[in-house]
């Protein structure tokens, strides 16, 4: 039987304006954590950081923002908080204003921690909205709101390039214009919760009923699975977006700027993945998307550490386009495998995938120093190959119909 929640028809139809505006603050929330990756080239050099540092900060980074989103989920689900959105980008603010002014490594550690914590209270109730303002298509609005996120993290290889290269550590501060806009939007998306969505949750609460789809042993087999194929996808990604431009300069021995090019062109190309996923997972099922998305990425995987810089450059896009269109695919899948628990399930699978990319980029920041940055992307060519693995997720669409 299908479980029924208060959350699950808030609305009737679509709302693209609220989709839209979290789309918007989810890419100024995302452009703001791609600088921090997108200046490890400046940082390492200025301040003679081992990769082992390198992978700490984004560890720190990562930590923070993965470790306290369930708790964040699971308390909203409880009793939820229109303007913590805005509150959550305070703290972004603050860490931005601390990062620019960071003279050492355990002040960066403290600021990317204080951006960390910003994103562990915007993912999970930005996803929650989202899921509110879906009118069903809950598919398509997970990428519409996902894609926000990736494009604004393809522009910070961008930003860094045009400004912190140029200008130095202390141009991040010019960033904080940007939280500030998205503390704006995301009060208005506070604004529009409350009003329309909190009292729809207080009257269908007291009528609602209760039913599980899957038995909970069959349920947990399925998220272990799906946490799985992150864990595969996000070590994947970290080798990317912490150590690709390391990669091309000492392999091919291009300039930073044009390093950071690269970089953008793989990280728009997640972006333009993220849009098909959720659509196609709508219209066909997610459990394909899931398989294709993963499973598909091998062949140009294998491909990527044996090719010149030119086919590097065409191998970044397939890879970006078809590894991205998984996790809105996912996150919808495991939010209809545990229905009622929008904000948990949010809270659960983005913290785990930003924690995943943080210990990702740890471990292969001390493989890179022990072995070398090639060695490190010929090790994760093989990850895709777990995509196998999701064969064995139930079929929930055939279970719901």
């Amino acid at each position: 039987m299908i479980e029924t929640s208060p959350e699950k028809n808030l609305v009737e139809k679509t709302i693209f304006p609220i989709l839209i505006a979290l789309s918007f603050s989810h890419l100024l929330n995302d452009t703001i954590q791609s600088l921090i990756p997108a200046i490890y080239p400046v940082i390492k050099e200025n301040y003679q950081l081992t990769f082992s540092q390198i992978g700490l900060i984004t560890l720190t980074f990562q930590m923070s923002a993965s470790i306290l989103q369930p708790f964040v989920g699971f308390y909203t689900d409880k009793k939820p908080q229109p303007y913590s959105l805005a509150v959550g980008m305070s703290f972004t603010l603050i860490g931005l204003i601390t990062l620019s002014l960071s003279e050492n490594f355990y002040t960066m550690l403290i600021s990317v921690s204080m951006i960390g914590m910003g994103s562990a209270i915007f993912h999970p109730e930005a996803s929650r909205m989202a899921h509110a303002a879906s009118g069903g298509k809950r598919g398509l609005a997970q990428s519409v709101f996902q894609v926000g996120g990736n494009v604004g993290s393809s522009f910070g290889p961008l930003l860094a390039a045009w400004i912190i290269v140029p200008y130095g550590q202390f141009s991040i501060i010019w960033f904080t214009f940007i939280a500030l806009i998205a503390i704006v939007v995301l009060s208005y998306v506070g604004n529009w919760y409350k009003r329309f969505v909190l009292a729809k949750i207080k009257n269908l609460s007291k009528n609602s009923v209760t039913y599980r789809t899957f038995s909970k042993k069959k349920v947990v087999f399925a998220v272990s699975i799906l946490l799985l194929l992150i864990f595969s996808k996000y070590f994947y990604m970290a080798s990317f977006t912490s150590y690709l431009t390391f990669y091309l300069i000492d392999k091919f021995d291009v300039s930073i700027q044009t390093s950071q090019l690269y970089l953008f062109v793989f990280l728009f190309s997640v972006a333009a993945g993220t849009v098909l996923g959720g659509p196609i997972g709508d219209r066909f099922g997610r459990k394909y998307v899931i398989w294709v998305s993963i499973l598909g990425t091998t062949p140009f995987a294998m491909l990527l550490p044996h090719a010149n810089l030119f086919w590097t450059g065409v191998l970044l896009v397939p890879i970006g386009v078809i590894l991205a269109s998984a996790f809105s695919a996912i996150l919808v899948y495991a939010q209809e495998l545990i229905p009622g628990r929008v904000g948990l399930v949010a809270g659960l699978f983005f913290g785990f995938a930003f924690g995943m990319g943080g210990i990702g980029s740890a471990l292969l920041g001390n493989l890179a120093d022990d072995t070398s940055i090639g060695y490190v992307f010929s090790i994760c060519a093989f990850l895709p190959l777990m995509g196998l693995i999701t064969g064995f997720l139930p079929n929930i669409e055939a279970k719901h119909r």
